[in-house]
């Protein structure tokens, strides 16, 4: 990327596009460890092709899965009878899924297991789930990145409890292996409140599509019978928080946008965005599998409670510093914990582009005045594709916005620049 960044594109009026979504990264990682772990081969359809994908892969090649490319975005994928340890360390990058998901499922295969990842990795959080194995009997060496867990010939358990009050990846870190364990797992969240609570039954969904016993006996418990994972031809939906920023596009503009393929079910918390879209005084369409965001003459400020959706925050505080009035983001204080801090990152990047912003304990007050208020200005990215969304988004009604580094966007959404500037027009 150049030392002068990447000038985010301005509309020259409203946006009336629409945008096919790239497929789900938090369900391609699931169903791409389900499928290593599965009694045969799987195809899976819609795959994500991006960075942390690309992680889940090799991580799961080192443990001795078999991949075979059978177009654009088809996979079959070919699990081993048991998975073995990695001889080399495996790269988690920054991908929570790949540093959370993999461990535990190393924790299947007896032998020294080593996980690395980017320099600003280990200030992630990682320790419940491997205090979780630990409890399982997995020697582990490292509460964060680097770190290694090295397993028994046979797994302890069932039981563990561990404060998942960091990330809902711990839970479904530990549910989605526990089949394969011998006991399978007994696990119980203790502390505050689990945040993303939809991605847990999204695991759980999975899970059970598969033919995995799996239960809730009480609140914050969760039991998985240890038995077989069914392999299983599945399609992947497109990414709901990823298509939130193209929706969020129509809003800031007044203009109109449609993401074809959008399921009639999910359990994907990135359809909470509809219902901001709608307290910030857009409408939403549906025909047949098009979901269409038409936005109004003016944004306002709104109370939003993102607990259950917290990937959306930065998107949403970037339409709140374009809104008028004052927005109230709430339920995130756990996002400190993501790619950056992005409580301080949205308040730092938001800020040089003339927004009133402010942290509160659990998010974000944004006092919005309108597009007009605002100004250009650099504006890192952190190495987080939610930034970069963001800063994108700002860019679209507000001359002389400058992403430091759009390639951090690859993590979810490879062609994103290109898809951006697609979906504006000609110019």
């Amino acid at each position: 990327m150049p030392e002068s960044g990447w000038p985010a594109p301005t509309a020259p009026g409203p946006v009336d596009a629409q945008v096919v979504v790239p497929g789900s990264k938090s369900q391609t990682n699931r169903a791409l460890l389900l499928a290593g772990l599965a009694d045969g081969p799987s195809t899976l359809d819609g795959v994500l092709r991006s960075r942390d994908t690309t992680l889940m892969r090799a991580g799961l090649t080192a443990l001795g899965v078999g991949f075979q490319e059978l177009g654009p975005g088809r996979l079959r994928i070919l699990p081993p009878d048991r998975l073995h340890h990695a001889e080399k360390p495996v790269d988690c990058g920054l991908a929570g899924t790949v540093m959370r998901f993999l461990p535990a499922a190393a924790a299947t295969a007896p032998g020294p297991t080593r996980f690395i990842g980017d320099p600003a990795a280990s200030a992630r959080p990682v320790a419940p789930v491997l205090e979780g194995l630990s409890q399982l009997g997995v020697r582990v060496e490292g509460d964060r990145l680097p770190f290694t867990v090295d397993p028994p010939a046979r797994l302890g358990g069932p039981r563990a409890t561990i404060d998942s009050s960091g990330s809902s990846q711990f839970v479904s870190a530990l549910l989605l292996s526990g089949a394969r364990y011998p006991h399978g797992i007994d696990l119980r969240h203790r502390g505050p409140a689990v945040p993303s609570a939809p991605h847990i039954a999204m695991t759980c969904t999975m899970l059970a599509e598969r033919g995995v016993e799996v239960s809730t006996p009480d609140p914050d418990h969760w039991r998985v019978r240890p038995g077989p994972i069914a392999a299983m031809d599945a399609t992947v939906e497109p990414d709901l928080t990823n298509a939130a920023v193209f929706l969020a596009a129509a809003m800031v503009t007044a203009g109109r946008l449609t993401i074809p393929g959008w399921p009639e079910r999910t359990t994907q918390p990135g359809v909470d965005f509809l219902d901001v879209a709608r307290s910030m005084g857009a409408r939403v369409a549906r025909s047949g599998d098009r979901l269409s965001v038409i936005g109004g003459e003016q944004l306002h400020g709104a109370e939003v409670d993102l607990h259950e959706a917290s990937e959306l925050t930065p998107v949403v505080a970037a339409l709140a510093a374009l809104a008028h009035g004052r927005t109230r983001i709430s339920g995130v204080a756990h996002i400190r914990g993501h790619e950056t801090d992005r409580l301080a990152a949205l308040e730092e990047q938001l800020s040089a582009v003339g927004a009133e912003v402010r942290q509160t304990p659990d998010g974000l007050v944004v006092e919005g005045r309108g597009p007009a208020a605002l100004h250009g200005a650099l504006l890192r990215c952190h190495d987080d594709h939610r930034m970069a969304h963001a800063a994108a988004l700002i860019g679209l009604v507000v001359s002389g916005v400058v992403l430091d580094d759009v390639s951090c966007t690859s993590k979810t959404m490879p062609d994103f620049p290109q898809m951006w500037s697609d979906m504006i027009g000609p110019r």
